[in-house]
């Protein structure tokens, strides 16, 4: 139960955001808009408000935004063509296709500055203070503890964490003594470095060398509105290369196709995620949003992406596809979507039978 709460207060409104900025850049641009639905398949729940139904329907797993005149095969009355979709310019279409994403990854940024202008954020500090031990490590078995202040590695002073990975790099896996301060008491302890591999997000090895499994500390600051509205964008703008990086190496089959999770490995984590704390899944939240616009903006037939390509190729061509070709295109794009969308629900049900 704890886990379907947490999926519908994440999804929910990444959904509403993505048809919202549908919706409201189509109403900019005096397009008419049928209806406005959260979900698809039946409707649940429905009201219309002006020219407009508002619809709750069955299936909660998206959404979408009925414009009049949306396909060049709907019927639109003489006179109304102002209000139209396909009769407005292909650079209004473009935005109002491009509006569902982008809002999409504008709230991701705003979500990030809110939850970094209340709860700052975590820098290295600036001194060489270990903030945590890897079990098992070198400096475990030695004796180290989180929090100890190095003073020196082999008589050499250090004054930052620099200095700390310089010294034992140097020590070419030799024994390394190390004079720490710990509860205002001055300690000697010595450990002898391990080769390590160290490794990106995605598990593949960048280096090797000599470490004590230690890690620097880190420190909370407070900052601006301002700066705050800067690191979230600068943190949405990572994530987004993260999403983008994370899909190559599918391809390239560094990260295994296993990885990926449909609904029921979504609302799992979201599920820990607010058993953590409100943070944690506004953090999720946020990432989720940022993998949403990303995902939609791939030119793949039926998605936002897909569309985006039809209006490049229509400007270069100076006239649109025809409806036999876009339609051939669209039918592949589902057939994409939906052998995609069995994968992840085949990996989810694979993950929960070995316990996950």
């Amino acid at each position: 139960m704890n886990s379907i709460i947490a999926f519908i207060l994440v999804l929910g409104p990444l959904i509403f955001i993505h048809e919202l900025g549908h919706f409201l850049c189509a109403k900019l641009f005096g397009i008419r808009v049928l209806k406005f639905s959260l979900g698809f398949g039946p409707k649940v729940l429905g009201r219309t408000i002006g020219d407009t139904e508002y619809l709750l329907s069955a299936f909660p797993l998206g959404g979408y935004v009925k414009m009049y005149g949306e396909s060049l095969t709907d019927e639109v009355t003489c006179g109304e063509e102002g209000f139209s979709f396909s009769h407005k310019a292909i650079w209004q279409r473009f935005l109002v296709v491009l509006a569902g994403p982008l809002f999409n990854l504008v709230f991701a940024v705003l979500l990030f500055s809110s939850i970094f202008a209340v709860m700052g954020i975590s820098q290295p500090v600036n001194e060489a203070r270990i903030g945590g031990i890897t079990v098992d490590s070198p400096a475990a078995k030695a004796g180290l503890a989180a929090n100890d202040l190095i003073l020196s590695i082999n008589d050499t002073p250090v004054k930052e964490w620099a200095d700390v990975a310089r010294l034992i790099k140097l020590s070419a896996g030799n024994p390394v003594t190390l004079i720490i301060k710990r509860d205002n008491q001055t300690m000697t302890i010595t450990s002898q470095p391990k080769m390590e591999q160290d490794k990106n997000i995605f598990g593949e090895v960048i280096d090797t060398r000599y470490m004590l499994g230690i890690r620097v500390a880190d420190e909370v600051i407070h900052i601006s509105p301002g700066e705050a509205l800067q690191t979230g964008a600068m943190h949405t703008w990572v994530l987004i290369k993260i999403t983008i990086l994370g899909i190559v190496k599918i391809i390239q089959k560094v990260v295994p196709a296993s990885e990926l999770g449909g609904p029921i490995r979504i609302a799992q984590i979201a599920g820990q995620q607010m058993a953590a704390g409100w943070v944690n899944l506004l953090h999720f939240t946020g990432l989720l949003s940022v993998s949403l616009g990303v995902l939609n903006l791939f030119p793949i037939p039926i998605l936002d992406g897909g569309h985006l390509v039809f209006f490049g190729v229509e400007a270069i061509r100076r006239k649109p596809l025809s409806m036999e070709t876009r339609e051939r295109l669209q039918m592949i794009g589902l057939i994409l979507l939906v052998s995609l969308m069995l994968f992840v629900f085949y990996n989810d049900f694979r993950f929960l039978g070995n316990g996950g």
